[in-house]
């Protein structure tokens, strides 16, 4: 240690990221975090669990929770899912609350209104700003929020520009507490590698199909055989309808091949390893409502 320099405490905690659908908070939190570990699509509703992203320096830790978009529940997986988006209320440190330049300030004004009275540090982030063609649009726009979260700093971003977010990210390091690390300084997620293959099957069947058949699927891991070089993979894509299973498949499996093509490229860049993957297609009806299958997809604890 150089003379005169004093201890530096170190500083860990939790900051969650919340708000509507499809307003870029996967974007934001894979900026924030350096890995891409959410989904990214144009489709609202494509985060489905709460997925932890560590930062680690030798003077701090943050441990990012990127939440599922709250919204109304049709079923009981988005049941699930907006109770991952509650409890992120109630264990964070600091609170990200991201909106955009385009949904309405109330959109969900219950959510909001829990969010009004939080004690602890809230951070609003009007993201999408790049969409914008004059000042004085956002001024209107950072007015309008003042009046509804008060308590908030304002931080005008755009995640895919990165543009202020690394101001953003020198806030969040300001208001993390004194505290040693909650996980091993090497950690990147809590999740597993099993589990971020499902995430990249579900991407890619969230970009390549059309209306409801995303929302109806889920991926589940069967095998995962990691040698030094090489992983092999195989994965079930489970549907709620035999219709849906032939449009997953398509002719002759065309398009399923093309789910297979695309997801493993993405699984060789992230784990740096070649990848055989196996898929297959499942039906399991009404899936999204079997609260026993939910808890076996692990929506449910």
């Amino acid at each position: 240690m150089t003379e005169n320099t004093p201890n530096k405490a170190h500083r860990a905690g939790f900051v969650n990221i919340v708000g509507n659908p499809n307003v870029g908070k996967s974007t934001l939190s894979n900026r924030l975090v350096g890995e891409r570990l959410s989904i990214i699509t144009s489709k609202a509703q494509t985060t489905r669990h709460r997925i932890m992203g560590i930062v680690n320096t030798d003077d701090y830790q943050i441990v990012f929770s990127d939440t599922p978009g709250v919204l109304k529940p049709k079923f009981k997986l988005q049941e699930s899912m907006l109770d991952y988006s509650t409890g992120a209320l109630v264990d964070a440190d600091v609170l990200l609350y991201v909106t955009d330049v385009v949904e309405s300030p109330t959109k969900n004004q219950a959510f909001l209104d829990k969010v009004a009275r939080e004690k602890i540090p809230i951070l609003l982030v009007i993201n999408k700003i790049d969409l914008l063609t004059g000042n004085d649009q956002l001024v209107a726009i950072i007015d309008r929020w003042k009046e509804l979260l008060p308590q908030a700093e304002v931080f005008p971003t755009s995640a895919t520009e990165n543009f202020n977010v690394d101001n953003l990210m020198r806030r969040i390091v300001e208001l993390l507490p004194e505290s040693p690390p909650y996980f091993g300084k090497d950690a990147l997620t809590d999740r597993s590698s099993r589990f971020f293959v499902t995430e990249i099957i579900r991407e890619k069947i969230l970009m390549l199909y059309d209306k409801e058949v995303p929302y109806a699927t889920q991926a589940i891991v069967e095998k995962f055989d990691e040698g030094e070089t090489a992983i092999h993979i195989m994965a079930v894509i489970y549907v709620e309808r035999d219709s849906q299973k032939g449009i997953i498949i398509g002719h002759r499996g065309s398009r399923l091949k093309r789910v297979g093509i695309e997801a493993r490229k993405d699984m060789e860049l992230f784990f740096g390893k070649k990848v055989y993957l196996e898929m297959y297609v499942k039906v399991e009806r009404d899936w999204r409502n079997q609260e026993k299958k939910l808890r076996q997809f692990g929506y449910i604890e």
